[in-house]
This record gives C-alpha cells, sequence and structure tokens, in this order.
C-alpha cells in the first residue's frame, strides 16, 4: 500500500466530512471510517451452522474464548479484540453497553449474559491479550443458513448491509462442502461495483476436514484433493482466492495442548496397533474400552471431545514416530491440522494487504454515502473518490483480479496465469509475485522482476497484443516497476544506515 493511497483515504473522509458535517449519523460514521484506517484488519468468519466457526477462531488465536457450544452466544456477533487486560462488553440494542465477569470453565472462557436475551444484544466485544490479536481482529458471526430466520438476518446484515460498508474488510469463509447457499453468501459479500474487487477480500476454508475420511488418519489428504477441485471451480474461484482445508477441531485442541492430555496420549501409544485400532472403531467403543488400565473413562471423554478419533490416532501415531514431548508434539498436530497452511494464506492475502484492503472500506463506505444521501455541493467529493480510485495501483490490481477470476482478459491462458501471479494473486510478498522461492536472495528476486518488465512491455507493444488487453499489460508493468522501486528503496535504505 503506498503512502499517496493510505493519504487519499484519509483525505476524503476529511473532504466527506466537511459536506456531511452537518449530518450527525453520517459524520459519525465517517469518524468510525476513519478510525478503522488506523486499526487492524477486520476478518470476520462466517458459515453454516456448525461448520466449526468458532473452534477456527480459538485455533487462529490460541486459547479457547470463543464459545463453542449451541448456546445463546454463538448467535451474537462476537468481536475479538487485542487488550491489555481481558474485558468482556455487552452492547445492548437498546440502552448503555456493559462489561459482563469473566469465567473460565475447564479453562474455557464462559460468557454469562446476566439474562439478557441473545435478540436484545448488539454484539459482544471481548478484548484479550492474544498476541495474535495485535495484527487483526476477528469477528465470530452467527451460522448463515440457519433454522432461525433471524439468526441468519443477523449474520447477513453484519456482513452485507444494503446502504454502508459491511463491518468487515475480509471474511474467512467455512464449508462443509460446496453449497449454492455458500456461493450465494460470497457473491453477496462480493462488490463488483466499479473500483471495488471483492474477490482479495474472501478465503474459503473446508472445514472440519477430519470427518471427511470417517476419521482416518488419511482424512486430510483426501480433504486436500477435495478442497484442490473446488479452487478450480469457475463459480468458486471468481469469489474466492483459494480453498484451504483445515480440521478446525484438531487444529484448537493442538493449539491449546494441555499436560493431561498428553499424558493420555501416551498411556494410548504404549498400547500395540491392533488394539488401539480395535478400541478406535468408533467414539461408543472408545469411551467403554478398559485399556489402558490408568486411562480413566472421564479423561477418554475428554480426549474425545477435544481431539475427535482422528486427532487421537494421528497424535498416537506421532508419538510413537519420534514426538515424545508435548511442544514438539503441540507444532506437529497444528501443522497437520492445516492451520499453518491456513495462517499462511491469512499473511500472504489478507495482512499484506491490509492497508489497501482497509482504504478500500473507506471507498465503499464514501461511495454508498453519496449514492444514499445526495445533496447539493457533492460534484467535487465524487470527483475525489474517482480520482482516488484511478490513481492508486493497488486498486487497479484489485480490479485486473477480479477480470482475470470473472470474465477473463483478451490473452493466451498462460499469459493470464501469470498476470493474475505478478498482481499479487497468489500474495503480496516479492518472492511471491515472481513466482520464486521464499528465500531468494533480493538480487535474485530484483532480475527476475526486470526479465518480467522487459517481457510484459513486449507484449504490450506486440501488434499481436489484442487492444483490450493493453490496459491489463499496463497494469502488471506498473506492479513489476513497484517490485524494483521497493527493491531501490531499500538498498536506499541500507546505504544511509
Amino acid at each position: 500500500m503506498t503512502p499517496s493511497t493510505t493519504a487519499g483515504a484519509a483525505g476524503l473522509i476529511r473532504e466527506a466530512l466537511e459536506v456531511y458535517g452537518d449530518d450527525t449519523q453520517a459524520a459519525e460514521a465517517l469518524r468510525g471510517y476513519a478510525r478503522r484506517l488506523a486499526e487492524p484488519l477486520r476478518i470476520a468468519i462466517a458459515g453454516m451452522v456448525k461448520a466449526g466457526k468458532s473452534t477456527l477462531l480459538n485455533a487462529i488465536i490460541g486459547e479457547e474464548i470463543a464459545p463453542t457450544d449451541t448456546g445463546e452466544c454463538t448467535r451474537i456477533v462476537t468481536w475479538y479484540r487485542h487488550g491489555h487486560t481481558p474485558r468482556i462488553t455487552l452492547h445492548p440494542v437498546t440502552g448503555e453497553p456493559r462489561n459482563l465477569p469473566l469465567k473460565r470453565v475447564d479453562g474455557r472462557l464462559v460468557f454469562a449474559l446476566d439474562g439478557v436475551e441473545a435478540e436484545e444484544v448488539e454484539r459482544l466485544d471481548v478484548e484479550w491479550p492474544a498476541p495474535a490479536l495485535q495484527a487483526m481482529t476477528l469477528i465470530d458471526t452467527p451460522g448463515i443458513a440457519s433454522v432461525s430466520q433471524d439468526v441468519s438476518a443477523r449474520s447477513i446484515r453484519f456482513l452485507t448491509p444494503e446502504d454502508s460498508a459491511s463491518e468487515a474488510d475480509a471474511v474467512i469463509y467455512l464449508m462443509r462442502h460446496m453449497h449454492a447457499s455458500d456461493l450465494r453468501f460470497l457473491e453477496s459479500f462480493r462488490d463488483t461495483a466499479a473500483g471495488r474487487s471483492g474477490t482479495v477480500n474472501a478465503i474459503a476454508v473446508l472445514s472440519r476436514t477430519d470427518e471427511v475420511g470417517a476419521g482416518r488418519i488419511d482424512s486430510l489428504l483426501s480433504a486436500g484433493s477435495i478442497a484442490e477441485r473446488y479452487s478450480r471451480d469457475p463459480n468458486l474461484r471468481k469469489l474466492a482466492l483459494g480453498v484451504v482445508p483445515v480440521a478446525g477441531l484438531l487444529a484448537q485442541s493442538a493449539r491449546t495442548l494441555r499436560q493431561p492430555d498428553f499424558e493420555a496420549l501416551q498411556l494410548l501409544a504404549t498400547l500395540d496397533r491392533a488394539a488401539r485400532e480395535r478400541m478406535l472403531l468408533s467414539a461408543d467403543r472408545f469411551r467403554r474400552s478398559g485399556e489402558p488400565v490408568a486411562l480413566t473413562e472421564e479423561a477418554r471423554s475428554s480426549l474425545l471431545e477435544r481431539y475427535g478419533l482422528f486427532g487421537i490416532r494421528l497424535a498416537v501415531v506421532l508419538i510413537r514416530n519420534g514426538y515424545p514431548e508435548p511442544t514438539p508434539l503441540a507444532h506437529e498436530l497444528a501443522r497437520r491440522s492445516g492451520l499453518d497452511p491456513l495462517l499462511e494464506v491469512l499473511d500472504r492475502q489478507f495482512q499484506a494487504r491490509a492497508e489497501a484492503l482497509k482504504a478500500r472500506t473507506v471507498l465503499v463506505a464514501v461511495g454508498n454515502l453519496l449514492d444514499s444521501r445526495p445533496r447539493e455541493g457533492t460534484q467535487e467529493l465524487a470527483a475525489s473518490l474517482e480520482r482516488v480510485q484511478a490513481n492508486a495501483h493497488e486498486f487497479r490490481e484489485l480490479r485486473l483480479l477480479a477480470a482475470l477470476r470473472t470474465a477473463g482478459v483478451d490473452l493466451a491462458p498462460e499469459l493470464a496465469a501469470e498476470a493474475e501471479r505478478l498482481i499479487g494473486g497468489r500474495g503480496a510478498a516479492a518472492s511471491l509475485r515472481l513466482g520464486m522461492a521464499p528465500d531468494s536472495g533480493p538480487d535474485v528476486l530484483a532480475a527476475e522482476a526486470r526479465r518480467c518488465l522487459a517481457r510484459w512491455r513486449r507484449v504490450a507493444e506486440s501488434p499481436l497484443t489484442a487492444r483490450s488487453a493493453v490496459e491489463t499489460c499496463r497494469v502488471v508493468i506498473r506492479s513489476c516497476e513497484g517490485v524494483l522501486a521497493d527493491f531501490a528503496a531499500r538498498d536506499a535504505q541500507a546505504q544511509s544506515a
């Protein structure tokens, strides 16, 4: 994100405040968007009921602070922000906010609504000193396509409001299978108006992947194949940057591995393979099993609740094959759950573009304000909005990425694929844009950027290139120039240090 684009978004808000300063509601909203520019990126976690949203949120944060049962709190939009002191604030639909007591049961945070019905709560705000929340604010939303229309409507209104920008800058959308309702939601979250590309602010997660193969040890391999097939589906490809398979329950438990869990898994690892396989045929069989004798029924139930049959199988195999300590085991379970790949995608697709996504939200908000509250004297504001949209290269990249993933461009398939990569379709980092190894040195990356720049200049100047594709070439050329400019700036900074 270039400083000029960030400044342009902030300047746009100031100009809008001059025009709408006498409109209390509009002015307050604009000041809120100004604050959003300085806040961490807002990422909502959405999906159907029982898709595993809260469980995945706990895994990302690394603590069990989001309720995963089917209680009242799962019907409320809940914000998780970084705070130095743990605090839960209830914001009612009417009335003043108030703090809720902090309660933990078996290590899990429990929300006590103090007699307030879920329908009376606008949102819950949870401040928590988790390192993961320093870079992003996570928003847990009620299930879409819920049996309760009110619950579904709450999520839809929050994520895709009719007359304002979404409260979320980006979304992680969980699905167990690809249904028409999943596509409908992602379609509604994407904003196709000029200068606004939603294709870069949605990632799909194939959730609860440990259940794909009925808990078999190779379940994640099967889920990976399904996710790869979904990611190539033209209907989904235009709506999300990719599909990542994640076993959320295993990811959550790996990130919150407890010593009693590890000791119970160690006991199971002492059994021979045949005995283990017999007892792990079903949850009931495992719970009733008498082996090993030292493993209590309470411990068995806890393992099933926290890891499931798949997680128990995998953990025991890992312990027997070189992971005899809790910390290395937890890291390997998290990696195998699919959480690490998801965190990498979040980093390269969302965090690397955080400023651009937040600025995009500001542009959407000002555009909606002009449409919904027209008045005299807004011509200059509309012109400023158009100017920021047109001049910021980040937004040109977003528009081209949308075009490449929907209607396509008039280029050979291999050139179109390279264009998508160079404008950041796989991530905004230079190595990802250039298709190079992450540990490639700056000289190697700069040389490849120069080669790409020369090639795309030739494509742009070729008489065989269709006129409609020339603008695509210009955007790609500017992206290559941007990569080289970044390297030059780093060199200059290093020399002056």
